[in-house]
């Protein structure tokens, strides 16, 4: 530990992200990138932006996506807010909405990762619900509670299980807790799961985020935003502008609109990545994988008679990177990415090696 650091900061456990690799022509299949490229408006809007103007901020409040993000849902601009990342945008999310002295937060203990360093940095006790064995989250677990929480977080399609609630138990949960902000990470929604903002009439205390780095293939711009009620927009924005004024540079916020314009796009290359998953999925369980039935980008495996650890190690050797996580319950699962319909041939070619080599 440094003599120059802050107190907090030794006891930190920093979020560690998925491989990117600097190695040339690895199939990267670990960290849930779209493999089709965002939409040609969203790439010529960068080109055209990339000009004189770029000596000036950009607008702090991003009104042109917020707007586009209200259309696009049929809310008020006044209930977005945008941020560098969905990763920002969560962060203040817990900042504003779950500092609450004595409560603690609900989770899943088998969700996105980052909610825990979240926790951690802002000194936010957690309580972690068991998902069911099946890896469901069982909406009956966040009803009837004891004592108050400081709020209420998952992500739907969960994360790394890619299981999705339905709109009627997501309505149960934010109902059972009026008092508190129910927090739904939507990262993967528009992989074939329902968004919780047509339930924000009847509930006000839902917060929707998301992401453009999956569904819209702009992980490298780096735009999310949450939708919520102006109440909890505003606390948002308190925070945020306390933070950092300007979080979307002008190039994010051309791409970001020009993506939300070109809806044709978004919903062909959506239906190309759904239509893949159900081709790996059928490939996988072939080979001999147990598949969880998958809402998001990515399918989440494991084979009864393989090492999880042994196939991720073996397919990195064949040029092929699938995201492992060393965690209870999980230590025996792969998450795969969705590519092309070749990356998922050449996945499925390296497993059936690998898995008949060892049998």
């Amino acid at each position: 530990m440094s003599r120059f650091w802050s107190q907090h900061v030794a006891g930190l456990a920093p979020y560690v992200p998925g491989e990117q690799p600097k190695i040339n022509n690895l199939l990267k299949l670990n960290t849930n990138e779209h493999p089709y490229g965002p939409s040609p408006r969203a790439l010529e809007a960068i080109r055209a932006g990339a000009e004189d103007a770029l000596r000036l901020y950009p607008d702090p409040e991003a009104t042109a996506l917020r707007k586009a993000v209200a259309q696009f849902y049929g809310v008020e601009a006044g209930q977005v807010l945008p941020g560098n990342g969905s990763d920002e945008v969560l962060a203040h999310v817990f900042n504003a909405l779950f500092r609450h002295p004595g409560k603690a937060l609900l989770m899943p203990d088998i969700t996105y990762s980052f909610y825990k360093t979240y926790c951690k940095l802002y000194d936010i006790p957690v309580k972690l619900v068991p998902l069911a064995d099946d890896f469901s989250i069982r909406a009956q677990d966040y009803i009837g509670l004891a004592e108050k929480p400081a709020g209420i977080i998952f992500a739907n399609p969960n994360a790394p299980t890619g299981l999705a609630l339905e709109l009627e138990e997501i309505e149960l949960i934010a109902k059972a807790n009026p008092d508190v902000a129910v927090v739904v990470d939507e990262a993967y929604v528009d992989f074939g799961a329902q968004t919780a903002i047509t339930l924000m009439s009847r509930c006000p205390n839902i917060v929707v985020i998301h992401t453009l780095s999956k569904s819209r293939a702009l992980a490298g711009m780096r735009v999310g935003y949450a939708v919520a009620s102006q109440e909890i927009i505003e606390g948002l924005i308190r925070v945020k502008d306390s933070f950092n004024s300007y979080p979307l540079d002008r190039l994010a916020i051309a791409a970001a609109v020009a993506s939300f314009e070109d809806h044709d796009y978004f919903v062909e290359s959506t239906r190309k990545v759904v239509s893949a998953r159900e081709d790996l999925t059928q490939q996988l369980e072939t080979i001999g994988f147990e598949v969880l039935p998958s809402k998001s980008n990515f399918v989440f495996v494991r084979h009864p008679d393989h090492d999880a650890t042994e196939l991720a190690a073996g397919l990195r050797s064949h040029g092929i990177l699938v995201r492992h996580f060393n965690a209870p319950r999980i230590s025996q699962y792969l998450r795969i990415t969705v590519g092309t319909r070749e990356d998922c041939a050449r996945l499925c070619n390296t497993l059936s090696e690998l898995t008949e080599k060892t049998s």
